[in-house]
Formats: structure tokens, sequence, C-alpha cells
């Protein structure tokens, strides 16, 4: 059997009304009436997806780290659910979503602000506006809350807030509006399903910055910095596993075919990758960790992200054994040769995933389930157009990032002072400590 069969393997189960280019969910439909399912699973998915950051996330990082930062770090998960909530309300969607006239290529308008003009009866499609526009407040919420694990150990909590709002602002919304909000990355026909370039790619690389931007902490490759409950950190990678399917399935924006096979893909990658990892690890260290197989779920749930709606379960398979493998070596060979200090591991796993599966996505795209085929079934300019929109993530999100950076730390500062960081952030930033 040729790898263009395996690859096509499920596509019988596609679903006929995919359109090519843009996600489901930013698609215009011609629905003008509500729909009951459509609107229950949709209000079911973005519980699914709050419940990544809280507790999903924070439980996750709060495992990863030491025992005197845990609460910091929990802190800066919850923190942030709060903080993008009343941020997307005010602004954030309005720029991801609105009109932006002369300049919507680039960014959204200013009508949306404030959600003056949201009514109970207002849809998006099939399911109320009110509705979609909390989905992607949910996005919202995650994406800078993934950066936080980056800067675990030493950043101020204020200065990361004061970075976290404008960051919103600056880089995601605009960035979701390329993608999904009707901007020219969508236009151009990059493929995104559910947010490899928006949230993993653009979230990763700005995790990188930050790391670099930082420094290392105190003791970094000298001092032990494992993790102090791996519990904490299994169960809130299981949260963020079940939450994805809020993530991704819920990202066709209705109760359909394309959620179901969405839905599939994404539990197959994210067990092929977990074993992939796991495998590679027991190969290399002589022992299976508990922290690489939760990695390495991540990972290919990270990857299957974009391309969730434009694959068939072998596509899946294949981009969750590549994240695995291709991760676990960002996440230990490539950082430690290159010396940065990004404390969880938000690039090699978000960034590097979120890059593996958009080139993935255009590799093993099937026609006959998204819309658009991939290089395998002949279309090799997809892949150069995944490429184009990865670049241009990752050059908007650098660069802003480092500007945003660079105001925050000669207004405030960026990093808690020496004895702080010793002594633990819990007493240090939040008079609390764990027992």
């Amino acid at each position: 059997m040729t790898l263009k069969n395996l690859v096509r393997m499920g596509a019988g189960a596609a679903v006929a009304t995919a359109l090519p280019n843009v996600p489901a969910f930013a698609q215009a439909t011609a629905a003008s009436s509500l729909d009951t399912g459509d609107t229950a699973w949709m209000l079911t998915s973005t519980v699914l997806v709050l419940m990544m950051t809280i507790p999903g996330l924070a439980l996750f990082y709060g495992g990863m780290v030491r025992k005197k930062n845990v609460l910091a770090t929990t802190m800066q998960s919850f923190a942030t659910c709060c903080l993008m909530t009343v941020m997307w309300m005010a602004v954030g969607y309005s720029l991801a979503f609105g009109d932006g006239g002369a300049l919507n290529a680039l960014v959204g308008g200013p009508e949306k602000m404030f959600l003056a003009h949201l009514t109970k009866d207002g849809l998006q499609g099939t399911i109320p506006e009110s509705v979609f526009m909390t989905f992607q407040m949910t996005f919202a919420i995650i994406t800078p809350a993934l950066i936080c694990g980056a800067v675990a150990d030493r950043m101020k909590f204020s200065s990361l807030l004061a970075f976290l709002a404008l960051w919103l602002v600056i880089v995601y919304a605009p960035i979701c509006h390329w993608v999904w909000g009707g901007g020219f990355l969508g236009s151009d026909g990059v493929l995104d399903f559910a947010g490899g370039t928006v949230v993993h790619i653009n979230s990763g690389v700005a995790g990188l910055v930050c790391a670099l931007v930082l420094g290392r902490r105190e003791g970094y490759g000298q001092e032990n910095m494992a993790p102090h409950n791996l519990v904490l950190t299994v169960i809130g990678a299981s949260l963020l596993w079940v939450g994805w399917f809020g993530f991704n399935a819920g990202s066709a924006a209705a109760a359909n075919g394309a959620a179901g096979m969405a839905m599939a893909a994404t539990q197959i990658a994210a067990a092929s990758a977990a074993l992939a990892w796991m495998f590679i690890e027991w190969m290399v260290h002589k022992k299976p960790s508990v922290l690489g197989i939760a990695s390495g779920a991540v990972a290919g749930l990270v990857a299957i992200t974009p391309a969730a709606g434009f694959v068939a379960p072998m596509g899946a398979l294949l981009i969750g054994l590549a994240a695995g493998a291709l991760c676990f070596l960002a996440a230990t060979t490539l950082k430690r040769r290159l010396g940065y200090d990004d404390s969880l591991d938000v690039f090699g796993i978000h960034g590097v995933g979120g890059i593996v599966g958009a080139i993935l996505t255009g590799v093993l795209a099937v026609e006959a389930i998204g819309g658009k085929p991939g290089l395998i079934e002949g279309n090799a300019a997809q892949v150069l157009t995944q490429i184009y929109g990865i670049l241009a993530t990752i050059a908007w999100s650098a660069l802003a990032t480092f500007a945003i950076l660079t105001v925050v730390k000669a207004l405030m500062g960026l990093r808690v002072d020496k004895t702080t960081e010793i002594e633990g952030l819990d007493l240090g930033l939040h008079g609390e400590v764990v027992h």
C-alpha cells in the first residue's frame, strides 16, 4: 500500500460541506437560523477549552516547577485567565474579528470593542455570536498563559501582567485576525484548523524570546531544578488532553462530521506522540519517564491542532509520531546545545510542535476531508503556503514580543531580585507557601 493511499484512509467519512482554505469557525455560513445542536456542542467546547487553562495548564506547569514556586506558577495561569477575559471583551475580540476597513488584511476595527454590539439573538453562522465570542475568548486566555512556562521561576508578577495585556492586543489579536478574522494569511490559503500558528507557534516563539531576554534562572545547570510533583503535572496533562477535544473538534463550530474527524485525529495524534517520546527517551536515557510521556502527549496535541480538520486518521498518526520525536529532540538536545533557559519547554513543545504540525498539514491534507489537497495529493504549493504562514507568524511574534519586553523592562523591570528568586516566588511575591 502506498503512502498516498495510507494517508487517504478514512476519507470516506469526510465532510462534504467543508470549505477550502478557511477554518470552519471563520467561515461565514449561509445559515440564517440558530441550530440548537451546534449551539450545545459549542457551549460544551467552550467550557472544555477554558478547563485547559484552569485547572489544566495551572496544574501541568505547577507540578513542573520547584516547590517554592508552585503557587506563583499556578497564580500566573489563574490571573492570566482573569486578565485576558477582560482584555478580550474590551478590545481583543474587535481587533481579531472586527472589520478593519482599509487595514482589514492586517487587523480588525473598533466596532466590537466592549461588546457593545452584542445582542441575545445575534448569530455567527448557526450559533449565537455570544458563544462564538466566548469560545474565541478561551483561546485568547490559554495562548498568553502558555508563555508563562518559559519565564517560570524568575519574572515579576506585575511585569508579567503588563506584558501579557500588551501582548494580547499587539501580537495575539492581529495574528488571530490574519488567519481567522479575514486577514491576509487566511485569504492567501494558509490552513490552520484550530491554532497551530495562532496559538502554538505564536506562544512558543514569544516564550523563547522571553526566555532569552530574561536570561537563565539562578543556579541553572548547577542546581537540581527537577519537578516537585509530577502527579500534578500528569493530572494537568490529562485535563489538557480532554479539553483539547473542545479546542480541535470545537473548531468545526458545529456538531457535524468535521468535528468527529477532528476528534478522532486529536486522540490518535496525542497517543502516538506520547508513545514516540516515551520510546525514544527509553532508548536514549534507558528509562521512560512520567514527565516524558506527558510532554509527548501535549506535543502531539499541539501538532495536530492545525491539521485536525484537514487530515485522515493515518495522517494524524504520522503527525503524532513526528511531533513526539522532534519535540523530544527540541526539549532536550536543542535546548542543551543552544543554552537557553526555557523553563518548562514552551518553545520545544509548542513552538516546534506547532511548526511540525503546520508543515505536515500542507503535506497530508486530504481534499475529501477538509476541502483542500496537500502534497500527498499532488498540491505541493500548499507546503510553501504553510511555510509562508509560519514565517509571518514567527516574524511578528518575535519582533513585537521583544519590543513589548523592552518597554516593560524600561518602565517596570522584568525580573525579581536575586534574593526573591533564591528563596522562592511564592513567599517573595505572594506571601504564601505550600507546606
